[in-house]
Protein backbone atom coordinates (compact mmCIF):
# COMPACT_ATOMS: atom_id res chain seq x y z
CA UNK A 1 0.00 0.00 0.00
CA UNK A 2 1.23 3.47 -1.01
CA UNK A 3 0.96 6.14 1.79
CA UNK A 4 0.82 9.40 0.32
CA UNK A 5 2.05 12.31 2.11
CA UNK A 6 -0.34 15.47 2.38
CA UNK A 7 1.24 18.34 0.80
CA UNK A 8 1.30 21.46 3.71
CA UNK A 9 -1.11 23.51 3.63
CA UNK A 10 0.33 27.35 5.19
CA UNK A 11 1.04 30.17 3.29
CA UNK A 12 4.62 30.35 1.88
CA UNK A 13 6.23 33.32 2.74
CA UNK A 14 6.11 35.31 -0.49
CA UNK A 15 2.31 34.28 -0.57
CA UNK A 16 1.95 35.87 2.85
CA UNK A 17 3.87 38.83 1.85
CA UNK A 18 1.44 39.55 -1.20
CA UNK A 19 -1.65 39.41 1.39
CA UNK A 20 0.34 41.58 3.68
CA UNK A 21 1.21 43.86 0.66
CA UNK A 22 -2.60 43.99 -0.41
CA UNK A 23 -3.94 44.84 3.05
CA UNK A 24 -1.34 47.78 3.62
CA UNK A 25 -2.53 49.31 -0.22
CA UNK A 26 -6.18 48.60 0.74
CA UNK A 27 -5.40 50.14 4.07
CA UNK A 28 -3.59 53.24 2.63
CA UNK A 29 -6.89 53.76 0.60
CA UNK A 30 -9.35 53.78 3.39
CA UNK A 31 -8.16 55.63 5.94
CA UNK A 32 -8.34 59.07 4.26
CA UNK A 33 -11.52 58.11 3.57
CA UNK A 34 -12.38 57.04 7.66
CA UNK A 35 -10.67 60.49 8.59
CA UNK A 36 -12.97 62.29 5.90
CA UNK A 37 -15.88 60.92 7.22
CA UNK A 38 -14.89 61.03 10.95
CA UNK A 39 -14.33 64.94 10.67
CA UNK A 40 -17.52 65.20 8.65
CA UNK A 41 -19.63 63.35 11.37
CA UNK A 42 -17.56 65.81 13.94
CA UNK A 43 -18.46 68.92 12.17
CA UNK A 44 -21.97 67.49 11.59
CA UNK A 45 -21.99 67.67 15.47
CA UNK A 46 -21.54 71.04 15.77
CA UNK A 47 -23.51 72.34 13.01
CA UNK A 48 -26.30 71.30 15.14
CA UNK A 49 -24.62 72.86 18.33
CA UNK A 50 -24.50 76.32 16.23
CA UNK A 51 -28.15 75.70 15.54
CA UNK A 52 -28.65 75.16 18.88
CA UNK A 53 -27.56 78.48 20.00
CA UNK A 54 -29.11 80.28 17.12
CA UNK A 55 -32.57 78.94 18.86
CA UNK A 56 -32.02 80.01 21.50
CA UNK A 57 -31.13 83.59 20.09
CA UNK A 58 -33.93 83.54 18.14
CA UNK A 59 -36.43 82.63 20.37
CA UNK A 60 -34.75 85.60 22.72
CA UNK A 61 -35.29 88.27 20.06
CA UNK A 62 -38.74 87.42 18.80
CA UNK A 63 -39.92 87.34 22.40
CA UNK A 64 -38.22 91.12 22.86
CA UNK A 65 -39.63 92.09 19.39
CA UNK A 66 -43.42 90.72 20.51
CA UNK A 67 -43.53 92.33 24.08
CA UNK A 68 -41.10 95.59 23.71
CA UNK A 69 -38.22 94.58 25.84
CA UNK A 70 -35.17 96.04 24.93
CA UNK A 71 -32.88 93.78 26.65
CA UNK A 72 -34.47 90.37 24.88
CA UNK A 73 -32.53 91.46 21.76
CA UNK A 74 -30.42 90.12 19.18
CA UNK A 75 -26.64 91.15 20.01
CA UNK A 76 -25.78 93.89 18.23
CA UNK A 77 -29.36 95.48 19.58
CA UNK A 78 -29.27 94.72 23.28
CA UNK A 79 -28.59 97.93 25.39
CA UNK A 80 -25.60 96.86 26.90
CA UNK A 81 -23.26 95.70 23.69
CA UNK A 82 -22.00 92.12 25.23
CA UNK A 83 -18.36 92.66 24.40
CA UNK A 84 -16.90 88.81 25.20
CA UNK A 85 -18.71 85.72 24.78
CA UNK A 86 -18.72 85.33 28.13
CA UNK A 87 -21.00 88.36 28.51
CA UNK A 88 -23.32 87.19 25.44
CA UNK A 89 -23.93 83.83 27.61
CA UNK A 90 -24.50 85.48 30.44
CA UNK A 91 -27.56 87.48 28.94
CA UNK A 92 -29.01 84.22 27.58
CA UNK A 93 -28.30 82.82 30.59
CA UNK A 94 -30.45 85.29 32.60
CA UNK A 95 -33.43 85.07 30.64
CA UNK A 96 -33.51 81.34 30.62
CA UNK A 97 -32.64 80.57 26.54
CA UNK A 98 -29.88 78.65 28.09
CA UNK A 99 -28.53 76.54 31.02
CA UNK A 100 -25.13 76.74 31.83
CA UNK A 101 -24.07 73.24 30.97
CA UNK A 102 -25.98 73.46 28.06
CA UNK A 103 -23.76 76.63 26.84
CA UNK A 104 -20.94 74.70 27.52
CA UNK A 105 -21.64 71.63 25.49
CA UNK A 106 -22.55 73.61 23.02
CA UNK A 107 -19.69 75.86 21.92
CA UNK A 108 -17.25 72.83 22.70
CA UNK A 109 -15.80 70.88 19.77
CA UNK A 110 -12.99 67.89 19.13
CA UNK A 111 -9.86 70.64 19.86
CA UNK A 112 -12.41 72.77 21.75
CA UNK A 113 -13.48 71.50 25.17
CA UNK A 114 -14.43 74.75 26.47
CA UNK A 115 -14.54 75.18 30.29
CA UNK A 116 -16.26 77.53 32.72
CA UNK A 117 -17.91 77.91 36.36
CA UNK A 118 -21.82 78.06 36.35
CA UNK A 119 -23.00 79.88 39.57
CA UNK A 120 -26.67 78.25 39.95
CA UNK A 121 -29.80 80.52 40.00
CA UNK A 122 -30.84 81.90 43.63
CA UNK A 123 -33.78 83.90 44.78
CA UNK A 124 -32.58 87.58 43.76
CA UNK A 125 -29.61 86.28 41.13
CA UNK A 126 -30.39 84.30 37.52
CA UNK A 127 -28.02 81.42 36.21
CA UNK A 128 -24.77 82.77 35.73
CA UNK A 129 -21.08 81.09 33.99
CA UNK A 130 -17.97 82.48 34.02
CA UNK A 131 -15.78 80.99 31.30
CA UNK A 132 -12.16 80.02 32.67
CA UNK A 133 -10.39 77.74 30.40
CA UNK A 134 -9.99 76.23 27.02
CA UNK A 135 -11.13 77.54 23.67
CA UNK A 136 -14.91 78.26 22.18
CA UNK A 137 -15.50 75.93 18.80
CA UNK A 138 -18.04 78.74 17.75
CA UNK A 139 -17.46 82.57 17.89
CA UNK A 140 -20.56 84.83 17.54
CA UNK A 141 -21.24 87.91 15.57
CA UNK A 142 -23.15 91.21 16.41
CA UNK A 143 -25.66 90.85 14.25
CA UNK A 144 -28.29 93.10 14.65
CA UNK A 145 -32.39 92.99 13.82
CA UNK A 146 -31.84 95.49 10.96
CA UNK A 147 -29.79 92.86 8.95
CA UNK A 148 -30.60 90.73 6.36
CA UNK A 149 -31.11 87.54 6.73
CA UNK A 150 -28.17 85.87 5.12
CA UNK A 151 -26.10 88.34 7.45
CA UNK A 152 -23.58 85.58 9.57
CA UNK A 153 -24.75 84.88 13.33
CA UNK A 154 -22.38 82.27 14.04
CA UNK A 155 -19.28 80.32 12.48
CA UNK A 156 -16.50 78.36 13.81
CA UNK A 157 -13.20 79.49 15.78
CA UNK A 158 -11.09 78.49 12.36
CA UNK A 159 -12.86 80.59 9.90
CA UNK A 160 -11.87 84.63 9.69
CA UNK A 161 -14.66 86.14 7.04
CA UNK A 162 -13.36 86.12 3.39
CA UNK A 163 -9.87 84.88 4.01
CA UNK A 164 -8.06 81.64 3.57
CA UNK A 165 -8.34 78.73 6.21
CA UNK A 166 -4.85 78.93 8.22
CA UNK A 167 -6.31 76.51 10.67
CA UNK A 168 -3.28 76.36 13.36
CA UNK A 169 -4.15 75.18 17.02
CA UNK A 170 -8.32 75.45 15.80
CA UNK A 171 -10.80 73.05 15.62
CA UNK A 172 -11.27 71.49 12.43
CA UNK A 173 -8.12 73.44 11.02
CA UNK A 174 -8.38 73.53 7.34
CA UNK A 175 -10.63 70.82 6.83
CA UNK A 176 -13.87 73.20 6.69
CA UNK A 177 -16.01 75.57 8.61
CA UNK A 178 -19.28 75.94 9.56
CA UNK A 179 -21.46 78.94 9.18
CA UNK A 180 -25.13 79.67 10.70
CA UNK A 181 -26.77 82.93 9.44
CA UNK A 182 -29.35 85.04 11.07
CA UNK A 183 -32.30 83.62 9.04
CA UNK A 184 -31.33 80.33 10.55
CA UNK A 185 -29.79 78.86 7.41
CA UNK A 186 -26.21 76.27 8.88
CA UNK A 187 -24.19 74.58 6.37
CA UNK A 188 -20.81 73.01 6.20
CA UNK A 189 -18.14 74.56 3.23
CA UNK A 190 -14.97 73.13 2.21
CA UNK A 191 -11.60 75.19 3.00
CA UNK A 192 -11.53 76.18 -0.76
CA UNK A 193 -14.88 78.33 -0.34
CA UNK A 194 -13.67 80.47 2.34
CA UNK A 195 -13.02 83.57 0.15
CA UNK A 196 -14.85 85.22 -2.66
CA UNK A 197 -12.38 83.73 -5.12
CA UNK A 198 -13.95 80.20 -4.78
CA UNK A 199 -16.65 81.51 -5.91
CA UNK A 200 -18.14 83.28 -9.25
CA UNK A 201 -19.09 86.44 -7.65
CA UNK A 202 -19.34 88.69 -4.46
CA UNK A 203 -22.84 88.31 -4.71
CA UNK A 204 -22.94 84.92 -4.60
CA UNK A 205 -20.61 84.59 -2.06
CA UNK A 206 -22.57 86.49 0.71
CA UNK A 207 -25.53 84.81 -0.34
CA UNK A 208 -24.21 81.31 0.46
CA UNK A 209 -21.49 81.66 2.94
CA UNK A 210 -23.25 84.53 4.27
CA UNK A 211 -22.98 88.54 5.14
CA UNK A 212 -20.83 90.53 7.32
CA UNK A 213 -22.67 93.06 9.39
CA UNK A 214 -22.09 96.19 8.28
CA UNK A 215 -21.05 95.16 4.28
CA UNK A 216 -23.89 95.91 1.41
CA UNK A 217 -24.57 93.39 -1.17
CA UNK A 218 -21.34 93.24 -3.80
CA UNK A 219 -18.79 94.89 -1.14
CA UNK A 220 -17.24 92.80 0.79
CA UNK A 221 -14.69 93.46 3.34
CA UNK A 222 -12.13 90.45 4.22
CA UNK A 223 -11.44 89.92 8.32
CA UNK A 224 -14.32 89.56 11.05
CA UNK A 225 -16.18 92.06 12.46
CA UNK A 226 -13.95 94.54 15.11
CA UNK A 227 -15.55 93.04 17.77
CA UNK A 228 -16.34 89.41 17.24
CA UNK A 229 -17.42 87.27 20.67
CA UNK A 230 -15.18 84.43 21.30
CA UNK A 231 -12.91 82.09 24.04
CA UNK A 232 -10.46 82.86 24.26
Amino acid sequence: MTIKANKPSAFTLIELLVVIAIIAILAAFAVPALTSALAKGQMTGTMNNARQLYIAQFQMSNDGAATGDATSAWPGDLPVVPGTLEAYLNVLLGKGYLKGADALKLLSAPGANLVGNITPAGTANPESITLTAGKSALKVYLVQDSNPATTIFACTQNYVYDTALAGANQPYGTKGFIVVKKGGDAAIFREGQATTAGWTSPVIFQTQIGMKPGDTEGNVAAGDPATTLKYP
